[in-house]
């Protein structure tokens, strides 16, 4: 039997998440909670399997149906999925997936996605699960372009910082920077991440988790980083394999105008700099394509995602 997922299934989620995931998957409540709270513009619903009156499953999907600059109205998002191992191969994945795709074209959405939602539990389907072929079969395929993403990674402790010599000033946000970062986001980067950022504020995330690169004309950079304490949680980043305190960074981006001039080594040299600095020793840099750029400052790959879509509906 399915029933609708509540705000009470949070522990659930997390028990059956971390049976069926593994410990180098390992989530927290704290996670769910944050991934489950209302996001503008976004729906969210849910459904939790049950046998013998106990959760033995879960499903969560989300939509955006009216922010065409963020996200497609089309695509939505099957945020995350799991079965106890021991009600596996029993049709309840297969279920999930049919009241998902369901609930999502009753939202408008003519394709589906696994993970890389607004809020997300991973990029995509980690490929250390070895469940791909499960979702081949149900028509989820790889993205034309792209149909790999990883997560990369490094000790700090032995980061060396580099030199660079840029025209441009680099340092953490300061509360009064926030129409200065809003400023430089709708006009460089006016969709997911400066609605991230609108939701950074909303959340009253600490602005210095900002490294800020400015030049004569005002803010021409940016890079996110994240700290255990940061107001989303770290335990998203999945550093289980690196010592603690851990620390993340991304997305990181400079005006386009701007690029080719170093000021994009320059930036991601000062949020490496500002995580060490803060004891941040495990580091992952998120959802990237650009594992040889990273590897450049000693990164190397960590998790491997396979970015799967599933058209559910003719487009219109």
């Amino acid at each position: 039997m399915l029933r609708p997922f509540e705000t009470s299934d949070v522990t659930h989620v997390v028990s059956i998440w971390n049976v069926a995931c593994g410990a180098d998957l390992a989530i927290t409540s704290r996670f769910v909670e944050y991934n489950t709270r209302p996001t503008a513009g976004a729906i969210q619903a849910g459904r939790v399997a049950m046998k013998d009156d106990q959760p033995v499953g879960f499903v969560l999907a989300s939509a955006l149906p009216a922010s065409p600059g963020v996200s497609s109205p089309q695509v939505g998002w099957i945020d995350a999925m799991a079965v106890l191992p021991e009600f596996q191969h029993r049709g309840i994945g297969g279920d999930f997936l049919a009241w998902a795709e369901e609930w999502l074209n009753q939202q408008g959405c003519t394709r589906a996605r696994l993970g890389g939602s607004l809020r997300p539990f991973t990029p995509g389907l980690p490929v250390e699960l070895h469940t791909e072929s499960f979702f081949d079969k149900r028509g989820y395929k790889g993205r034309e372009w792209r149909s790999l993403e990883w997560d990369v990674a490094r000790d700090l402790e032995t980061y060396t910082p580099q030199s660079y010599r840029v025209d441009a000033k680099l340092q953490p946000a300061q509360p009064s920077d926030g129409d200065a970062m809003l400023t430089f986001l709708r006009r460089e980067f006016p969709g997911r991440w400066r609605f991230e950022f609108e939701e950074f504020l909303r959340e009253n995330g600490r602005i210095s988790d900002y490294v800020l690169l400015w030049s004569e004309r005002g803010v021409d950079g940016f890079a996110r980083l994240t700290f255990e304490d940061s107001e989303r949680p770290i335990e998203r980043f999945y550093l289980h394999r690196y010592p603690h305190p851990w620390g993340q960074l991304g997305p990181i981006g400079v005006s386009a105008d701007t690029r080719g001039k170093g000021y994009g080594g320059a930036l991601l040299n000062a949020g490496l700099r500002y995580l060490q600095e803060r004891g941040v020793r495990g580091c992952v840099i998120d959802w990237t394509g650009l594992v040889d750029f990273y590897g450049k400052f000693g990164f190397k790959p960590y998790r491997q995602y396979a970015m799967l879509i599933k058209q559910l509906t003719n487009d219109e």
